[in-house]
This record gives C-alpha cells, sequence and structure tokens, in this order.
C-alpha cells in the first residue's frame, strides 16, 4: 500500500476582477511518492486536478528532475506557501483553470504550472477541503490543549522545585551556622585550653631554673672558698719550706766554730 500524505493551504491570489485585489483560494493535496492529487475550491466553486505517474515522470525529464524530486518539490511550494514566490490561478479560456507558482534556481526564476477542470462534484469535493481543514483544526486545537496542559503541569512542578530548593538552600544555610557556632566553640575552648597549659609549662620552667642557679651559686661560693684555703695552704708551705732553709743554712756555722775549740 502507498504511503500518502496530506497537506491544505490558503493562498491569497491576485483578483480577475479588480485589479489590487486578492482572492482567497484553498489548495488541498494527497502526495503519494510517484504521483499527486490536487483539489481548490473559493467556497463556490471547485476545481480537481490527478496529476497521474505518467504525466509526473514526463514533467520530471523536461525539469531534468528524478520523480521523487519533483513531487517533494511540489509538495514544498504546494504544501506551505514560500516567501518570494508568485502564485496563480488563472482561467485558461477552454473552461479549466491553471495553478502556477513560480521558484528561483541558480539566480534564474522559474514557474511550474498545472491545469485544473472543474470538479464533476462541487459539493463532494469543496466539502472534503472543509472536512480535512475542520479535521486539522481540531487536532490543532486538542494538541493546543495537551500542551497548555503539559506546560501547565511543568509550571507547578517547576514551582514546586523551586520552593523545594528554596527550603534546602534555607536548610543548609542553618546547618552551616550551626556547625560553625558548635566549631567555633570547639575552637575557642581548644585555644583556652593551649594557653592553660603553655602557662603551666612556662612556671614549671621557671621553678626548675630557680633551685639550679641557687646550686651554681653555692658552687661558685665554695670553689672560691676552696681556692681560698688552697692558697692559705701554699702560702704556709712556704714559710715552711723558708724556715727550714734558713735552719740548715745556719748549722753548718755552729760546727765551725765548735770545731775551732
Amino acid at each position: 500500500m502507498e504511503t500518502k500524505r496530506h497537506t491544505c493551504i490558503k493562498l491569497e491570489i491576485p483578483s480577475t476582477h479588480e485589479l489590487e485585489e486578492t482572492e482567497p483560494i484553498f489548495v488541498k493535496g494527497t502526495w503519494f511518492p510517484t504521483h499527486f492529487d490536487l483539489s481548490i475550491t473559493d467556497g463556490l466553486r471547485a476545481w480537481v486536478c490527478h496529476a497521474s505517474e505518467e504525466e509526473v515522470k514526463v514533467r520530471a525529464a523536461q525539469w531534468d528532475q528524478p520523480v521523487l524530486e519533483y513531487v517533494q518539490m511540489a509538495e514544498r511550494y504546494l504544501g506551505f506557501q514560500q516567501p518570494g514566490s508568485d502564485y496563480g490561478f488563472s482561467d485558461t479560456g477552454d473552461d479549466h483553470k491553471m495553478l502556477s507558482w513560480t521558484f528561483e534556481k541558480e539566480g534564474i526564476k522559474l514557474q511550474w504550472r498545472w491545469k485544473f477542470q472543474q470538479s464533476p462534484n462541487i459539493k463532494k469535493t469543496t466539502a472534503e477541503i472543509v472536512d480535512f481543514l475542520m479535521d486539522a483544526n481540531i487536532r490543532l486545537s486538542e494538541e493546543v490543549v495537551r500542551k497548555t496542559e503539559s506546560f501547565e503541569n511543568m509550571k507547578v512542578e517547576a514551582e514546586k522545585c523551586l520552593a523545594q530548593n528554596e527550603r534546602l538552600t534555607n536548610e543548609k544555610v542553618e546547618f552551616e551556622d550551626a556547625i560553625y557556632a558548635k566549631f567555633l566553640g570547639l575552637l575557642n575552648s581548644k585555644k583556652a585550653k593551649l594557653r592553660e597549659l603553655r602557662d603551666k609549662l612556662s612556671k614549671q620552667e621557671t621553678s626548675e631554673k630557680s633551685p639550679q642557679e641557687g646550686e651554681d651559686t653555692d658552687k661558685t661560693e665554695s670553689f672560691d672558698d676552696e681556692s681560698d684555703d688552697n692558697k692559705s695552704d701554699e702560702e704556709s708551705r712556704k714559710d715552711h719550706i723558708g724556715a727550714s732553709k734558713n735552719v740548715s743554712t745556719s748549722k753548718p756555722s755552729y760546727r765551725k766554730r765548735k770545731t775551732s775549740k
């Protein structure tokens, strides 16, 4: 089964009755890979065009295009109104209409045209176009409703997320303040303890130094006393030795006197 796509656009074409006026027409397209069907209505009359595979193949060959590329290009211009393209829908003089549109290729403005014949059943053709537009409008309305509901739900969720984020932020700030307060109290107590230990250590060092200095002083004094005593002993010894020498020198003279007698 061939896949098909449907499109419908509203075109404002130049009026055939009054200059500088436009008339709206609705163009519905049914697109297949190798051919397409078009129907047009202005609300009062309707026209149809059945582009067969053979016709599309001939047109594509004239434009040096593959069939699929030709169909896709036609769908692009008749499925969505292209800016810069000139659309026209004019009489051909034989109770037919000619739909045309322009496009640029390599800087050259070119034109495509397809001939339409009056619909054998104007009411049916017009009703099909209107039904398609109504169905499309319903689908779009439903899509808008779904998108709106989805947007509202997302908005509610976003508000909840924002509220939760604000609550978590506040809790974080409160937690950090409490932790900082506890840490500060602990830090101050540790500092006080360290100061106390430092003061105790300083006092202990001071108390240990005082007795040692006293001992050093006593040792110095005793050393001085011993030095004095040693000096006195040495002086006495020297005096004794001197006296002994005097005695020894005096003895020979005594002996001489005794011998002479």
